[in-house]
């Protein structure tokens, strides 16, 4: 299996309002940037967004480790939130419904997929990726402004 570091971040102006994301592939001397906005969206379904944008992009089952600053995405998976909420049926343990159950049902199925691990950084901190992928999420959105 191919080893691939996946840095990913979103942004968004306002919440909800004009929103970005950005997922740096790296595997050995390989990398690719892609990026993408919606006009009316939410930070978190940014940072989802480039998490399974970045997973799409892989040709052939990987070992993946996602770097990002969201908690909501890192928390949801390392704490197991993920599957619970799929065997409760897109639920919540209060029983209300799972926000963006969509991007979360696209993910779980990457996750089938790819051997993925995740690490969370903190944010506008000082490291070089999630730097670059926080400019490039946030110039996607002002194409709105």
């Amino acid at each position: 299996m191919t080893n691939v570091m996946l840095y990913t971040d979103g942004a968004c102006s306002g919440n909800p309002g004009p929103g970005g994301w950005c997922a740096i592939l790296r595997a050995g001397n390989h990398e690719k940037t892609l990026s993408g906005s919606e006009e009316n969206t939410t930070n978190n379904r940014m940072e989802l967004t480039a998490v399974i944008a970045g997973l799409t992009a892989l040709k052939r089952p990987c070992r993946v480790e996602v770097v990002s600053d969201s908690k909501y995405v890192c928390d949801a998976v390392n704490q197991h939130w993920l599957r619970n909420w799929k065997l409760r049926g897109w639920k919540k343990s209060d029983k209300t419904p799972v926000l963006n159950p969509e991007l979360w049902q696209a993910l779980d199925d990457l996750l089938q997929t790819h051997d993925v691990t995740f690490t969370w950084i903190k944010g506008h901190a000082g490291h070089p990726e999630n730097e670059r992928c926080d400019r490039i999420a946030v110039e996607e959105y002002q194409k709105y402004l």
